[in-house]
């Protein structure tokens, strides 16, 4: 597989489905435009964590900090992952918590490609495990659920 091929229908994704709030307005012109800057995801080896979602999903790590507790996979125009071992959680008087192993999932992961299945079985063979095979939705998307070995719910969708 190319590198990259799979971020770029996640690019191509992102162009056109940004998340759109609308505050109370100032004026009758003014509209908040959010888009979805980055996902953090708390594990116990973020370097190991990096060096897999490269492997399975294409995505590419820019930036490690030498003690192993951060890795950025910066994308100029498209969101990014960031992982980080959870005692660096940023946010003050706030530990991350994970849930137990198996457990219902605190978040997820949604990467999108044209080619679900080809993309969920790249997956598996990288060392994910199959929680959901690829199956159609009503909304006439694609769907396949894995869960990577952080234990971290990954879905692997097609556009909407």
């Amino acid at each position: 597989m190319a590198r990259g091929s799979l971020v770029s229908d996640s690019a191509r994704y992102s162009e056109h489905h940004s998340t759109r709030l609308s505050a109370a307005p100032v004026d009758d012109e003014a509209e908040f435009e959010l888009t979805l800057g980055w996902v953090i995801v708390y594990v116990d080896a973020p370097n190991e964590a990096a060096a897999f979602y490269e492997r399975a999903f294409g995505l590419r790590t820019d930036f490690t900090v030498p003690d192993g507790s951060y890795a950025d996979g910066h994308r100029r125009d498209e969101a990014r992952l960031r992982l980080l071992r959870a005692e660096r959680q940023q946010l003050p008087g706030r530990r991350a918590t994970r849930t137990a192993r198996g457990s219902a999932p605190s978040m997820e992961i949604a990467l999108v490609h044209e080619n679900v299945d080809g993309a969920y079985a790249h997956a598996l063979a990288a060392g994910c495990t199959s929680l959901a095979e690829p199956q159609d939705k009503p909304q006439g998307q694609r769907v396949a659920y894995v869960r990577d070995p952080f234990d971290t719910l990954v879905e692997i969708a097609s556009p909407l």
